[in-house]
């Protein structure tokens, strides 16, 4: 007799973001895990639209959120999972745990420890920059644990858009050179003209700057949103 494997849907980092290449993928699967940074209660019901949502807490689910657990332990297909937004705040035994879902970094990580998946599925909202767009399935055989891992790589072809005065090479001197005009006490538009600059990208650095205290230069390029800089060609599914 044939066994069945199911899907299981596993994002993280949406930020108040749902890409159609994403929402194509959802209607394959039957059960979706996040793993925090969702954004807004929205997002959340556009999800169980699809399928059965679990879900964790992340640092930027503020309010609205508040009955959403900080890490979860569940049981699914047989399959026990444990799931915690940021993997620095895991508890210390995963018990009997086969999957450690997580999130945070918007980095996809996927590797097995002492017969643990350790898996970050990465993030699929908004695109940071020099970073993908990812998201994971997991197929399971009931009763016998994880049979595969699809990683989704969304957005895979991109162009960079012209963005006045910053290139690939340039890009931390930049941020760099902001920072200072910043602590100088000049306004954005200032800055962007001083430096000749693109005004929504001198915008983004001064406010991740404002929000994250103690980042540098190179946090700031981790953490930037480039939607608005990038034109992304859509992946088939």
């Amino acid at each position: 007799m044939e066994s069945t494997i199911h899907r299981i849907a596993v994002l993280s980092d949406t930020h108040g973001l749902l890409r159609p290449e994403i929402k194509e993928v959802l209607k394959t699967c039957e059960v979706i895990l996040h793993g925090g940074d969702i954004n807004s209660r929205r997002i959340l019901e556009e999800l169980e639209e699809f399928a059965p949502v679990y879900a964790v807490r992340g640092n930027n689910d503020k309010a609205w959120a508040a009955a959403l657990p900080q890490e979860l332990e569940i049981t699914l297909l047989g399959l026990p999972i444990y799931m915690v937004h940021n993997k620095k705040h895991r508890k210390q035994a995963l018990g009997a745990a086969k999957v450690f879902i997580y999130g945070h970094s918007h980095k996809y990580e996927e590797k097995t420890e002492e017969g643990i998946l350790f898996l970050n599925p990465g993030s699929c909202g908004p695109r940071r920059f020099h970073q993908p767009v990812t998201m994971a399935v997991l197929e399971v055989e009931e009763g016998a644990g994880v049979r595969r891992v699809e990683k989704i790589d969304v957005a895979q072809e991109t162009a960079l858009i012209e963005v006045t005065g910053v290139t690939e090479r340039n890009v931390k001197d930049i941020v760099e050179t902001i920072i200072r005009e910043m602590r100088a006490g000049r306004k954005i538009d200032v800055i962007a003209g001083r430096l000749g600059i693109d005004r929504a990208f001198t915008e983004q650095v001064c406010r991740i700057y404002v929000t994250h205290p103690g980042v540098d230069a190179q946090g700031i390029i981790d953490k930037m949103e480039v939607s608005a800089l990038f034109e992304t060609a859509p992946r088939k599914v």
